[in-house]
């Protein structure tokens, strides 16, 4: 039977590996649409939030600068199967010097720390947004196959 994970256990997880999120958002006509996304925690944030960066021009960043609203996914596929669901509002910066550091960050994250001022060059350029979801609700679960 699924158990609910503490908020240490939710941070642990998402933090796990190279997990992706799958980052939920509403296109102007209100089909939903759904995207990978590499991401990090923000530990020095004095609550749960998600940071990650995507093109301004994307539909992920058109679609974030008019409506804030998402959902943010984070799974184990394998047995006995875990998630946290996280859903609320993120808020969007165009700061190149500070996209650019999380950018790295996360690189480091999924490529290695060898390879992160790489990602950071590449993605902290004008033209990036930072995005930074700080959730209203939070589900989450282990042991879902338990």
């Amino acid at each position: 039977m699924a158990e609910t994970m503490s908020d240490d256990e939710i941070r642990a997880f998402m933090s796990d590996g190279t997990r992706t999120g799958k980052l939920a958002w509403t296109a102007p006509s209100g089909q939903p649409h759904v995207a990978p996304v590499w991401f990090v925690l923000d530990d020095g944030a004095p609550a749960l939030e998600i940071v990650f960066n995507t093109g301004a021009e994307t539909a992920k960043g058109r679609a974030l600068r008019r409506d804030p609203r998402v959902s943010f996914l984070v799974d184990d596929e394998q047995p006995p199967f875990a998630f946290v669901k996280l859903t609320g509002r993120v808020t969007v910066s165009e700061d190149v010097d500070d996209t650019r550091r999380w950018a790295a960050r996360i690189g480091a994250r999924y490529m290695g720390a060898d390879r992160a001022e790489e990602f950071g060059a590449r993605n902290g350029v004008p033209g990036e947004l930072l995005v930074r979801l700080r959730p209203d609700r939070v589900m989450a679960s282990r042991d879902v196959a338990g």
